[in-house]
């Protein structure tokens, strides 16, 4: 069995929530088996996305951050297998409820490998890094959203759009494009996180995704622009 040793940390947790949202970081690779810092930046920087979420939910969601074991993809448990980790404490914690994976980067990627568990509804993937041949999908009866900066020089846009193209009917979603949007989601931060709090929000309580995302929603496009 899998020494798991990732961390959960509570943004909001309401008495009975109607969905429950898991928030990824990404991260680079370091040998011997790092551990994550909650200091580091790029967990960090899922703070303000965290918050947004709770947020947008208004006591109607339970959002979380998670903390991997260790840091980048190269360990064992990798950070597929702390998000299964994670559902699995998040069912123990609000029961039956529909889950949410909203992941940046490496987090992104580990949200997508990890949405074949069935408590898994909504994907979100913000400058997501892939590599080529990854076995993202079908993903059949989840909503999936990627945003993507045209000018994110680590994660490949083509990737990202390619899972995108490859959705199956039974999947809802598509690609957001964000004029000028680096990796680091710095300066267009509060267009990333919206977008992801918009989606989570309409997949899992029923909200109006606004304008940039319905068309996503109602399988009219596969791509458009923020």
């Amino acid at each position: 069995m899998t020494d798991v040793r990732s961390r959960l940390e509570p943004t909001t947790v309401p008495a009975e929530p109607r969905g429950a949202v898991v928030v990824l970081h990404g991260g680079g690779s370091r040998t011997g088996g790092v551990p994550v810092s909650p200091t580091q930046l790029s967990v960090l920087r899922m703070v303000p996305v965290a918050g947004r979420l709770a947020t947008t939910g208004r006591r109607r969601l339970a959002v979380w951050r998670l903390l991997n074991s260790t840091r980048g993809w190269s360990g064992h448990p990798n950070p597929v297998d702390d998000a299964r980790w994670a559902l699995d404490r998040v069912t123990e914690q609000v029961g039956d409820v529909p889950v949410a994976l909203v992941g940046h980067s490496l987090g992104g990627r580990a949200a997508l490998l990890a949405a074949g568990d069935e408590r898994v509804r909504a994907v979100v993937g913000l400058a997501t890094w892939l590599a080529p041949g990854d076995p993202v999908g079908p993903l059949s009866g989840r909503d999936v959203l990627l945003v993507h900066g045209d000018a994110d020089r680590v994660a490949r846009p083509d990737l990202a759009r390619d899972v995108a193209r490859r959705l199956g009917p039974g999947t809802r979603g598509g690609i957001v494009t964000v004029p000028g949007g680096s990796h680091s989601m710095l300066r267009h931060l509060g267009t990333f996180d919206g977008l992801a709090a918009r989606w989570v929000a309409a997949s899992l309580l029923g909200d109006e995704p606004g304008p940039t995302l319905a068309p996503l929603l109602a399988g009219r496009e596969r791509e458009v622009s923020a």
